[in-house]
């Protein structure tokens, strides 16, 4: 997957699904699922028995306390999931997963320290960068995590780190010059009234860098 810009998805039912994926469909190839399971983080989405449209490619942030059992259920309907590194032992889990041989991905809370999975970057795919506090659309901006980005591309150059939260043209910005490999944009394109234009300001803004 080459694709910068990642439009985020998130969901209470099948119908609110069903209205998203139509919206999208033409502005991205790929989407990122946001799973919630109103324990992990106060809010749920995709918390019911979904169903995706064929049109798209799918990673899954798993904002819940028992990824595990989500990733049974339904891990074969996307590309990889990222799991919170606080919701996990780091070392299980890494073991797991390549013996499953899929990609391992962690996201990072706004206050969780690299620390947590610094032992383990060399076996990590992908890092997940929160620059917001999860669950929600709309959260509060943060940039304070984006200084993240440094301490683990020194330990592992390879590793491809994503941005969520709070993205739009001007704090896409701040996550190009931190070095990320993709970001993920949830209201700023998903719920606009013309998708395809807003991503296209956002792969502007991030590229332009």
């Amino acid at each position: 997957m080459r694709q910068k810009v990642f439009p985020s998805v998130m969901a209470k039912n099948q119908k609110e699904l069903d209205h998203l994926l139509k919206n999208l469909h033409g502005v991205a190839d790929s989407l990122h699922l946001d799973v919630a399971d109103g324990k992990f983080v106060p809010s749920t989405s995709l918390w019911f028995p979904f169903r995706l449209s064929k049109k798209f490619k799918y990673i899954a942030h798993l904002m819940v306390r028992e990824p595990a059992r989500w990733i049974k259920k339904y891990g074969k309907k996307v590309e990889f999931c990222i799991v919170q590194a606080e919701s996990v032992d780091v070392a299980d889990y890494v073991k797991n997963t390549k013996q499953q041989k899929r990609k391992v991905a962690f996201a990072l809370n706004p206050e969780t320290k690299v620390d947590l999975i610094k032992k383990h970057l060399k076996d990590i795919d992908y890092v997940l960068i929160l620059t917001v506090h999860p669950g929600f659309y709309g959260a509060k901006y943060l940039s304070y995590p984006l200084k993240k980005i440094l301490e683990i591309k020194k330990i592992n150059p390879s590793v491809k780190v994503i941005v969520d939260g709070g993205m739009n043209p001007k704090t896409v910005k701040d996550a190009a010059k931190a070095g990320a490999d993709w970001v993920i944009s949830g209201s700023f394109i998903t719920e606009a009234e013309k998708p395809k234009e807003r991503m296209k300001m956002m792969e502007k803004a991030f590229t332009n860098n």
